[in-house]
């Protein structure tokens, strides 16, 4: 014989009925009228405060039979004009490139949200350096770019936090701004936001990729060989025009590719500028044009070199090698140059210093005791 007795739930055998209608009451006078009590929260607090052992999944069910359901919420259905967005995110794929086995290889997929054209760029890593390398390959392939990229909330692109208030990595910002557009993370745990990316992730996953490719341009080439193909018979929902025939439209919206693209970098800084014309980076210290002295430069980290970089315009200052063993790097160019209305040209260099570096000049099996004999005489 069945025991027809209701069996009764972890808050009600706690005797915590009152605890939850308090806090769900509370909860109603706080809120707007067109959004529900957080049950997540609730549980929280009777885990923390009450001592409560059972799971969210039992806090929710009480809630649900006890109190009004929320209101549906739909979704606004927005098209994204010409030139105005594009969405990107990274795929995982197991590949065979060459080694006879298949291996991790990364896809990233970037896709303009009004006409669906859509650029995928192999890599074997997505560190920062090739975050930023990339973006570019992706724009190149796009033919310019649109004012905002969604993304998703990776740390090579936001650093801290998540979502709209989510700090933006110092790198890619850099980048950003040399790119000219603007980034934008979507809210945490809504994929949707970013949905026409998420939909062609899994149109890249169903090419042939099991097969075997020579090398990872190999893969490259076949990939944008099958978008390309792709995009001519697929129509855009928009315009009810093919997407390649859409993007041809929306490619004169974008905005065009600086005439260099920026370096992949995976450090960036903002390097004080000493009274000789100096910066330290990396334990290192690097000559700067002298009339940034008392001023700030910005400094990338690319891959075996790093850029100086002109804070306001964007403008590459130097060039040097990255990593090395000598600790001070001197460009004597960065001496040279008129004056300007705030910074005096340095002094030329003297006698001895000049001696000096025509010594230095001429090699050490080619410099006889006469030479320093000279030089003796320049410093009388």
């Amino acid at each position: 014989m069945t025991d027809g007795r209701k069996k009764r739930c972890l808050i009600e055998t706690l005797g915590l009925e009152q605890v939850v209608d308090h806090w769900w009451q509370l909860q109603l006078d706080m809120l707007p009228k067109d959004r529900s009590p957080n049950i997540q929260q609730l549980w929280c607090l009777l885990v923390e405060e009450h001592a409560y052992s059972g799971s969210y999944k039992s806090v929710r069910k009480y809630v649900r039979s006890k109190f009004p359901a929320a209101k549906l919420r739909p979704f606004r259905r927005i098209e994204t004009p010409a030139g105005a967005q594009t969405q990107s995110d990274w795929l995982e794929a197991k590949i065979d490139i060459g080694q006879g086995s298949p291996e991790p290889i990364y896809g990233f997929l970037m896709t303009l949200s009004h006409s669906r054209m859509t650029a995928v760029v192999w890599s074997r890593s997505m560190n920062q350096l090739a975050w930023h390398r990339v973006h570019n390959e992706a724009f190149q392939r796009l033919g310019g770019v649109a004012a905002v990229n969604r993304i998703d909330n990776l740390k090579t692109g936001v650093s801290h936090g998540a979502g709209p208030s989510g700090e933006i990595n110092a790198s890619y910002r850099a980048y950003a701004r040399t790119m000219g557009f603007h980034i934008d993370p979507h809210e945490v745990r809504q994929p949707q936001q970013k949905g026409k990316a998420e939909r062609r992730v899994g149109a890249v996953k169903r090419l042939d990729l099991s097969r075997r490719f020579a090398s990872l341009d190999e893969l490259q080439q076949y990939t944008d060989e099958q978008l390309r193909r792709d995009a001519h018979t697929r129509l855009c929902p928009v315009t009810g025009h093919s997407v390649f025939d859409t993007w041809q439209s929306e490619r004169e919206l974008l905005r065009p590719l600086p005439a260099t693209l920026p370096e992949p970098f995976d450090l960036i800084r903002t390097c004080p500028v000493h009274k000789d014309a100096t910066i330290r980076f990396e334990g290192r210290t690097y000559t700067v044009p002298f009339a940034y002295v008392y001023g700030t430069v910005e400094v990338r980290g690319c891959s075996g070199f790093l850029e100086v970089v002109d804070r306001n315009n964007g403008e590459i200052l130097r060039k040097y090698p990255r990593g090395t063993d000598e600790r001070l790097l001197i460009d004597p160019t960065c001496y040279e140059g008129d004056a300007t209305d705030t910074v005096a040209a340095p002094r030329p260099l003297g006698r001895m210093s000049r001696r000096l570096n025509e010594i230095a000049s001429t090699g050490v099996p080619f410099r006889s005791i006469d030479i320093y004999a000279q030089l003796a005489e320049v410093a009388r």
